[in-house]
């Protein structure tokens, strides 16, 4: 059997009672180390767990999945994710794959930033499309994203940006084309980041003339930061999207970025607990 574990967002002990009962019955535990972090490292699970655990990158995820599930075939395996197992498409890859091959499998659902991400106050059936933001280069620099957030907005829905583009042994060019494995240090991106990369959005597009659409975003735009979502040190900051550009305040990673729409009062109400004063104007309680 194939089970896929969801892990929770904080810690070792946010695993379920029916997730612990799994891993600790299982032969093989692999940790999936690419699409999320928790804010302990495998050596924290292996004490809790009392099981040895693998890190599965990923390489070994993409290139190796074969073997994972040719081991399911044999004995019971864990693959561990962080959140719930289906809060990324590559994890719905395993499953088709498995599926294909004949192997059972069974899923233990956790809490993910997607429903985590209602402690800032903001309803989660008024949430519209998720969008998800990357590190810009000199030479790519994706907006797309930027028009599901207005049509969000426009609907009076608000968007949660996820902030999942995390450099995790990432090669350089160089040292990629030379083979070397010489891996760069991590990287996560923070809301003060993916503000300042939705302002250069802006601008940009007034650059070019264009029209600016009812629901554009500007610097006076109110934005959530929230991160580390269910750990003991979650952080949650109100602010316009300017001020959450020019101060990186919310600490280590993960972060995510909200974008409110359409405000009832008593979600108003709510932000006001994290707000900045520079934003609170913009918060009325009778929106």
């Amino acid at each position: 059997m194939l089970y896929l574990v969801g892990l929770g967002l904080g810690d070792a002990a946010d695993i379920t009672v029916k997730g612990l009962q799994v891993v600790k019955k299982c032969s093989r535990v692999y940790l999936e180390a690419y699409t999320s972090i928790l804010t302990v490292g495998k050596e924290a699970l292996e004490e809790f767990y009392g099981k040895d655990v693998i890190l599965a990158d990923r390489d070994m995820v993409e290139q190796e999945a074969e073997r994972i599930l040719k081991e399911a075939e044999e004995t019971d395996v864990a693959f561990l994710v962080v959140g719930d197992p289906f809060g990324a498409t590559t994890h719905s890859d395993l499953v088709l794959r498995a599926t294909r091959a004949g192997i059972p499998y069974r899923v233990v659902h956790n809490a993910s930033v997607i429903n985590a991400v209602g402690c800032c106050g903001l309803q989660l059936y008024n949430f519209g499309e998720t969008v998800s933001l990357v590190f810009w280069t000199e030479s790519w620099r994706p907006e797309s994203f930027y028009d599901k957030i207005l049509q969000n907005r426009e609907a009076g829905l608000h968007t949660l940006c996820l902030l999942a583009d995390i450099k995790v042994k990432e090669q350089s060019l160089e040292n990629l084309m030379r083979g070397k494995k010489i891996y760069e240090e991590p990287r996560f991106m923070s809301a003060s980041q993916a503000a300042s990369q939705l302002l250069e959005i802006v601008r940009r597009r007034r650059d070019r003339g264009e029209e600016p659409r009812r629901a554009g975003l500007t610097e006076d735009t109110p934005c959530v930061g929230v991160a580390r979502l269910g750990a003991a040190d979650q952080k949650i900051r109100v602010a316009t999207l300017a001020e959450m550009s020019a101060r990186d305040e919310l600490g280590a990673p993960l972060h995510s970025l909200v974008l409110p729409g359409k405000l009832h009062p008593l979600e108003a109400e709510m932000l006001r607990l994290y707000a900045t004063d520079d934003v609170l104007p913009r918060l009325p309680l009778d929106s």
